[in-house]
């Protein structure tokens, strides 16, 4: 930021607050961030999180992020400075989300652990709840849902994950779900116990 928009921009704090709006919602806002290979499951997860959510009228937003890349970050391509902005966009718009008072799902395969942990950091504690989408190369190449490992393979996509790009695996992550062992319903009951447990939301 240069001098002159540090001095002349400043932060408006609103009359009504995160705590106001998790309070209408009857729910502690947060970022569900769904980290993981591509084809480990994270978009079928968060989808199906989001649906069982909204089953018990929790307020709820997913970014996903081919989705993401439609429109807000259209103009980014896949090198790995565009990678790390793409990251640092989302994780702006988590933070709005989680000041809205709802509950966001972020899935993305955000494979450095230092572009996870700044997003991370824009947040409270307890607001970022790191969940491992963890699956095998082989069986995420395997799946190959959009067949992307293929051509990467083939030499079509440079600096794909897992391949020709490093994936770093969270260290300390919130959840763990193991996408090749454990069947999609079983993940998502994980993911759901967790927040009753902790208190994100409550079932009447």
């Amino acid at each position: 930021m240069d001098k002159q928009k540090k001095e002349n921009v400043v932060w408006h704090h609103t009359i009504v607050k995160k705590e106001d709006r998790q309070k209408l919602h009857d729910q502690k806002s947060c970022v569900l961030w769904f980290t993981g290979l591509s084809g480990s499951g994270k978009s079928t997860l968060a989808n199906k999180v989001e649906e069982r959510l909204y089953s018990f009228g929790v307020s709820t937003y997913l970014l996903d992020g081919d989705n993401v890349r439609h429109g807000l970050n259209r103009d980014l391509g896949f090198q790995e400075e565009d990678r790390k902005e793409n990251i640092r966009r989302i994780g702006e718009v988590a933070k709005l989300f989680v000041d809205s008072g709802i509950i966001v799902l972020s899935a993305f395969i955000s494979p450095y652990i230092e572009d996870r942990k700044k997003v991370r950091n824009l947040l409270e504690e307890q607001e970022f709840i790191e969940i491992y989408t963890e699956c095998s190369l082989a069986v995420c190449e395997g799946r190959d849902p959009k067949g992307l490992y293929k051509k990467a393979r083939d030499g079509k996509i440079s600096g794909f994950t897992g391949i020709s790009s490093p994936y770093e695996v969270p260290v300390n992550p919130e959840i763990t779900v193991n996408t090749e062992r454990m069947s999609i319903d079983c993940c998502t009951e994980k993911i759901i116990r967790y927040l009753l447990e902790k208190g994100y939301i409550s079932i009447a």
